[in-house]
């Protein structure tokens, strides 16, 4: 049961750090091993909350599975709750919070995932580079936002 959580302060606002991870479509421009990206419904709930239903296709070397995700987004808050739906996990979540920083110089960003695989060996697989891949994955947000936001 591989988790991991960080918290990075980077220079860009909350909201366009919170619209950058919102914009799963987007996923296989920059995020590694993700090979594609579709959202299936976006529903708005009386709450003030969005959910979205997406499904990514994750490749690495021979490994290359679908997956679907309950992505529920919190523009107020500037929260990312994401939970599993199907594919090969027992269970998955992450969640994303921003925060401005007071001095208007940034935000810091709080990211944390939890998951384990139905299989035994890709479980076992995930544990060996898990931490060094979820580095990878949020370098890979915060470099997509020095492209697109200098």
């Amino acid at each position: 049961m591989p988790s991991h959580s960080e918290t990075r302060t980077l220079p860009f606002s909350a909201q366009r750090m919170y619209d950058l991870v919102a914009d799963v479509e987007r996923y296989p421009e920059f995020l590694p091993w993700t090979a594609a990206a579709r959202v299936r419904s976006v529903t708005e709930r009386d709450d003030g909350a969005r959910v979205m239903e997406a499904d990514l296709v994750i490749s690495f070397k021979v490994f290359r599975e679908r997956f679907g995700s309950r992505v529920v987004l919190w523009p107020a808050e500037k929260r990312i709750e994401t939970e599993y739906l199907d594919g090969p996990f027992r269970y998955m979540r992450s969640n994303w919070h921003f925060r401005d920083l007071e001095d208007g110089a940034g935000c810091e960003v709080e990211f944390d995932v939890d998951f384990e695989f139905r299989n035994r060996i890709l479980q076992k697989a995930a544990g060996l580079f898990f931490f060094e891949a979820m580095q990878r994955v949020v370098r890979a947000f915060e470099g997509r936002a020095h492209a697109l936001y200098g």
